[in-house]
């Protein structure tokens, strides 16, 4: 997602900011739509006075963030609106939403000791019946709801998680501290969301979602089993491989 505001003044953002912000404004406009070329690094360093350098920096930002694309001989695009989670990494969602020049905030949910369930129980290597933690979090960009988290959490691993301000601090980066990250396993299914769901998300018509299923380790065990659930119409998973070609 686009942000929808700025706090400092264009004229007082280094150039290559301006560019990007410049791209910005005319995408939340309209002026540029999906999949329409944006101008190209020439164009842009003729127009702002600056190196080709300076606005070859802006494009590559923006396309980091999800917000253009570049196609090799064709040129740099306006991608999708929805907003993009690697699929080939773990990353903080605060961090993804920062870097699209997005708000980050969240609104905590619950906030539990529970009794884990067979397949809660299975997930996290523990004994049915045994205490665990449950956290749930809508993760909110620019104020619009993107993300529902909900995970289960071993306490010998992570016995002050119930204590933590998750408005402050992403689980995830809590448990990267606490239980550093050796394994991860994940899953993605689309499915149709529960009446919970839909709340959690504001969605007034049950729309496919993106289900994230993800089990995490550190070196003393299994750490956390959560479920991430995303509106298709608003979030997509991607990622880039680069193989090196056999000599």
């Amino acid at each position: 997602m686009l942000p929808l505001s700025r706090t400092i003044p264009v004229h007082e953002l280094p150039k290559f900011a301006q560019i990007k912000q410049h791209i910005i404004d005319n995408i939340r406009a309209a002026n540029w739509l999906e999949n329409e070329r944006v101008p190209s690094e020439n164009e842009l360093a003729e127009q702002f006075n600056v190196s080709r350098m300076t606005a070859r920096r802006a494009l590559s930002e923006l396309t980091d963030s999800g917000i253009l694309t570049r196609s090799q001989g064709l040129g740099t695009f306006v991608a999708s609106l929805k907003s993009q989670s690697s699929l080939l990494e773990i990353r903080n969602i605060s961090e993804e939403v920062n870097e699209r020049n997005g708000q980050y905030s969240c609104t905590v949910l619950h906030l539990e000791l529970i009794a884990a369930i067979a397949p809660i129980a299975i997930a996290l290597g523990v004994e049915v019946e045994s205490p665990v933690f449950r956290s749930v979090i809508v993760h909110n960009e620019n104020e619009l709801p993107l993300q529902v988290e909900e995970r289960f959490v071993n306490p010998e691993l992570a016995p002050e998680y119930l204590d933590q301000n998750f408005e402050l601090i992403t689980p995830h980066e809590y448990l990267s501290q606490v239980a550093p990250l050796t394994e991860a396993r994940h899953t993605v299914e689309a499915i149709a969301p529960s009446p919970e769901v839909c709340q959690w998300l504001n969605m007034y018509n049950e729309e496919p979602c993106l289900q994230l299923i993800r089990r995490t380790w550190s070196e003393h065990g299994i750490v956390s089993f959560a479920r991430l659930i995303s509106p298709g119409s608003k979030y997509r998973l991607g990622g880039h491989l680069t193989f090196k070609r056999k000599k």
